[in-house]
Formats: C-alpha cells, structure tokens, sequence
C-alpha cells in the first residue's frame, strides 16, 4: 500500500505509521495548498469499545521545503491530549452525541497546533482543537458529517485545520500486487499464475470500507512558497515546494505501574516513520533498510539512490511477464541507471522533458512529495495524471484520486524513460499494465471541500 505497512517495526506501531500523504492545490481556494497526511491506517468501523484515536505520545509533523536543501522551512506540529470525563463506564458514549461538547461522549480528543521555521523558532497556533468522535452509527451519531464540519477550524494566521477520522480513499488492489507481483488484468500473463487461471481476474480494492485517522491543513499559498511571494510562474523555482510527513516518540518511556503519573517520558524525540512520496518504502527500499529510512531525514536519502536507480521491480517484471517486457529486461541487462526515476522520486522533473511543466527542487536528492504551486487545479482531473497530461496530477504533488500505484508500475516498467532517453521504445505492455482500480472503485465518496477525504464508515454498518 502507500505506506500502510511499509516497515517491519512501524507495522507495530500502527498510532504512529504515516500511511498516506496528499498535497494539491486546493480546488475549493485556488490560493492555498491543502496537506493531508493519515496515520492509524487499516482501521475496522466497529472497533468499540475502544475506538481508534492518535497518540498522546507522539508527535505529528507536517514538513515544507520551499527551497530544495530537503530541511523543513516551515514544519506544522500537532499534539493530541486525551481526556475522559466518566470513569466509571467502560462505554465510548454514554448517549447520542450532537455536538463536540455532548456530555454524552465520554473519550475526547483534543489537539494543539505549533508552526516551527527554518531557524528552529516555534510558536503556538491554537490549543486544544476538539476532534470528532469516531463514526459509531447512526444511533450513536444521528448527523455525523456535522460535527465533522464543526471540527473544522479556521486559525487567526490563515491555516484552516481539521485532524480526526476520516474513510480511507487509497485504492489499491494489495493482496494481488503482493502475491509475486500479481496484476489481476494480467493474472493469466504470469510466469505462474497463468499456470492457475485461464482468465483476466478482476481488482479487488483492500482498502476500501477502511478508515483512518487524517490531519489535514490548508495555507496560503505565499506562506509556503519561498520568499512568501505570492504570485510566480511555473518555471520560477520559487513555484515549487517538497512536503513530507513524520512521526516521532520520546527516546524513552518510564512506566511506574498503577500510579496515575504512570507513564513518564524523557529524552528528545526520536522519529519512527515518515512519508513523501506514495510507495517509496514500500516497493523501493529493501526490507533490511526500510527502519532505518523511517528514522531519517529526506536529506539523507542519497542514501538510497542506488535502489531509486536500478528499482528490484524494474528487474522483476520481465521475468514474472515473459515476453511483455524485453525492451525493460534488455534496458536492465545493460545496467542503465534510471534517470528518469531519480526525477520524478529524488530531484524533481527538470523544465524541458514535459511541456510547460516542471518541479525540479535541484541536486539535492530526497524523497519529497514535490508540488509546482503555479499549476491550477484541473477542472477534469485524470486519475493518471501527469501521464494523462494532467499537469496538476501525481507526481506533481497528489490528489486524493491520482491512481498512483499503476503511475507509479507503468514508470518503473519504463514509460517514463523515454523522457531522458529518446531512442529508448517502451514496451506496449508499460503503457497497459495497471492495477485496475480507480477512485470510482472507492465506496466513500469524497468532499467537494476542505478536508476533502470522506465520511468515514460506521460501525453499526459495516464489520
């Protein structure tokens, strides 16, 4: 998945996996930028009593580079605070919740927002935001969308906040990806499976019905470009910025038993996850490294590059789809380095390789989710976007419909290459292979407004 269980030892961890991050242009104001980054991933609706919520014990960041030294200009942080107001029940409401203050809900969360600069100086943007409930079902929550809206929070420097659950709206057809690299349009193509099927299979998405807990944020867009301008053009490097996401836990845990002060944290904040772009841990980095690049800084990611280079993927394909791929397998055999890959994952595309578009942060290679700030939201968004011609689509930031794992499969199996290397023929196989999912696969629907993502399931409906 994006990063849903991406590392052995975040797999653990689930309060503090970053599994999705989003960042677009905002289509309902064009002059803000709209970040999303989800954690708690792969949530069951009925879940209760204890139902799904952040950490205490962590700490929730956002970062921004505006200048492409892959260090936070701006970092956006949030803390999260549980209170309990009966404890003497062991129910998550006591009664219909109508509102964020209902005496009937006995667990609420509540959060903090701190905004840090490139010198390191932070200041406080607004203290305990409530959080929406979980989406119990309807006789709990008889107008859930509501108090949804209700959490959303305009801040006196111009961000609007939101952070609670949401439905999970990656798309992804997981258990076929990750049975040897099964793509059910071509399941009957494969080195094995066409020993087992006779026929096309159809997509199954593994995430739908699924929620998550998603802190999202929208900012002027001047606040987040550098020099705050804030108008440029889509070729000023200032048009630019690279977004990542992170986790991080106190070094140390002091547990003191039965006393009300029993957990004690000391020592500095220790990072235990972090995404830029979709599937970067996942299907890039090797399972002996995915921990420690959870650990790291987007600036220590050349680290990395030789995986970004020649990806085991890139390698895989033609063995596991004979015949479909020999101009990858023979681009592979002579041990070719992807540029085109370390573009689109590590430096950005350079001006020059599409039409009118670029979103080159310079030498520096790093994951980052990297936005052109200049490109408009389109007003028909493909689901293969930059691929489809969608200048606003991934891997020019991601929308929340931006198929991104079949981009994503078709770059490594070579579409892109042809961008650095004219002489290069994609096979016709790397133009068709995908996943065979959209966002119409995704049974929540979305919001035509900030936070975007939609109502998350309940847990009276479904299991």
């Amino acid at each position: 998945m994006s990063s849903h269980r991406e590392a052995p030892e975040i797999s653990k961890d689930p309060v503090a996996d970053s599994s999705d991050l989003y960042a677009f242009v905002s289509p309902d104001d064009p002059d803000t930028v709209t970040i999303i980054a989800n954690y708690v991933p792969l949530q069951l609706p009925a879940s209760g009593p204890n139902f799904f919520e952040f950490g205490d014990d962590v700490l929730y960041e956002i970062h921004i580079d505006s200048n492409g030294d892959a260090r936070p200009d701006v970092t956006y942080q949030f803390r999260f605070r549980t209170e309990l107001r009966n404890d003497k029940t062991f129910l998550y409401n006591t009664g219909q919740i109508k509102s964020l203050d209902d005496e009937n809900w006995n667990r609420r969360q509540f959060y903090s927002v701190t905004k840090v600069d490139s010198h390191g100086k932070s200041k406080v943007l607004a203290e305990k935001l409530p959080c929406p409930p979980c989406n119990v079902g309807k006789i709990s929550i008889p107008d859930y969308e509501k108090l949804a809206a209700d959490a959303v929070k305009k801040l006196k420097t111009g961000e609007k906040v939101f952070a609670g659950q949401r439905a999970d709206a990656f798309f992804v057809d997981l258990g076929s990806i990750f049975d040897l690299g099964t793509l059910r349009p071509f399941q009957d193509k494969h080195l094995v499976g066409q020993k087992l099927f006779n026929y096309a299979g159809k997509a199954v998405n593994a995430t739908d019905k699924l929620n998550v807990h998603s802190i999202a944020i929208q900012v002027p867009l001047k606040d987040v470009r550098r020099d705050g301008k804030k108008s440029v053009r889509g070729r000023d490097p200032e048009a630019v910025i690279g977004i990542w996401t992170s986790a991080s836990r106190r070094q140390v845990q002091v547990r003191r038993g039965d006393r009300k002060d029993a957990d004690v944290e000391v020592g500095p904040q220790v990072q235990v996850s972090r995404l830029g772009n979709p599937l970067f841990n996942e299907v890039i980095v090797p399972m002996a490294e995915k921990d420690k690049w959870n650990s790291l800084p987007p600036s220590e990611d050349k680290r990395f590059a030789e995986f970004v280079e020649k990806p085991e993927l890139a390698g895989l394909l033609p063995v596991l789809y004979p015949g479909l791929f020999d101009n990858l397998a023979e681009l592979n055999e002579k041990g070719t380095a992807r540029a085109d890959l370390v573009a689109i994952l590590l430096t950005g595309i350079p001006d020059g390789l599409i039409e009118n578009f670029q979103n080159a942060t310079g030498d520096v290679k790093a994951d980052m989710l990297r936005l052109n700030t200049a490109v408009p939201p389109a007003k028909e968004p493909k689901g293969f976007g930059l691929l489809a011609g969608d200048l606003a689509g991934f891997p020019n930031g991601r929308r929340i419909s931006d198929d991104v794992v079949s981009i994503s499969i078709r770059a490594i199996a070579g579409v892109t290459f042809a961008l650095v290397d004219e002489a290069f023929e994609p096979d016709e196989a790397a133009g068709l292979v995908e996943q065979g999912l959209s966002i119409k696969n995704v049974s929540s629907g979305l919001l035509e407004k900030f936070p975007f993502l939609g109502t998350p399931f309940d847990g009276f409906n479904e299991p």
